[in-house]
């Protein structure tokens, strides 16, 4: 079930004890560091942390091949959602649990897709996160466009693959992120995963009720030199809504299995 993804997700999940300033609302943290400080405002992720819930339509396919349809309902927080999939069946995570409707067509990845598309949908909004330490703020170019970037990394002690990296790139005229690019060192050396990145582009933002939110994904393989090549997934998002959610949304039913 840990594959390709699962790491970030992690990782994500568990940010921790950073070097970011305390100003805190509603669990958004002001980063003190520039990149970081420019992406936040220009996503409008105070504001973003005063919603309580988004909900969206999500139809994501990789080689070829459709992976999610469905409805996804998340807590701005992070701490609960629930994926309701077109064929009836359902994906629930509550404050570290997992569960999924005995139907599911795919149970094996239930914990994996309760995470992973839910964080890739938060990582623009969570850049601030505690546990992140940001290096080499520069402009390059990539792909024939040039970019603010900066690199990721996390102190010692978040998730279970503290080695991870991600090089972000945020536009230069509207500081919008447009592109992470990322390894994963689950169960092999910095060295080996350095082998195999990969990215994940943002784009075709739209403004829901003043927040900028991508209403694109394509997934890539990525390096350095070349930067982003061989397109491996694709995803829309559709119907985006604010919204407060009856607190009933994200408890499981007595058939739900937890894993």
């Amino acid at each position: 079930m840990r594959n390709l993804f699962a790491t970030i997700i992690i990782a994500l999940i568990l940010w921790s004890c950073g070097n970011q300033s305390t100003n805190s609302t509603n669990g958004y943290i002001e980063s003190e560091i520039e990149f970081v400080k420019n992406a936040s405002i220009a996503h409008n992720t105070a504001e973003f942390y005063q919603k309580e819930a988004v909900s969206f339509d999500l139809h994501l396919d990789f080689g070829g091949k459709p992976r999610i349809y469905g409805k996804l309902t998340l807590l701005t927080n992070s701490s609960k959602g629930i994926i309701e999939m077109e064929d009836g069946n359902s994906i629930i995570y509550n404050n570290g649990k997992v569960f999924h409707s005995p139907g599911l067509a795919k149970p094996e990845k239930a914990r994996f897709d309760a995470y992973t598309w839910s964080y890739f949908f938060l990582f623009p909004y969570k850049m601030g996160d505690q546990g992140t330490v940001w290096n080499d703020f520069a402009t390059k170019e990539m792909n024939g466009k040039t970019y603010n970037v900066n690199k990721l990394t996390f102190e010692s002690n978040i998730g279970d693959a503290p080695d991870d990296w991600y090089v972000v790139y945020t536009d230069k005229q509207t500081n919008l992120v447009e592109t992470a690019a990322y390894i994963v060192t689950f169960s092999k050396s910095q060295t080996e995963a350095e082998q195999n990145p990969h990215a994940i582009k943002y784009t075709n933002y739209t403004e829901i009720e003043n927040i900028p939110i991508a209403t694109e994904w394509t997934f890539y393989d990525w390096s350095e030199e070349i930067g982003l090549s061989g397109n491996v997934g694709y995803g829309t998002l559709s119907n985006i809504k604010f919204i407060t959610p009856d607190s009933s949304l994200f408890e499981p039913g007595e058939n739900f299995i937890e894993v």
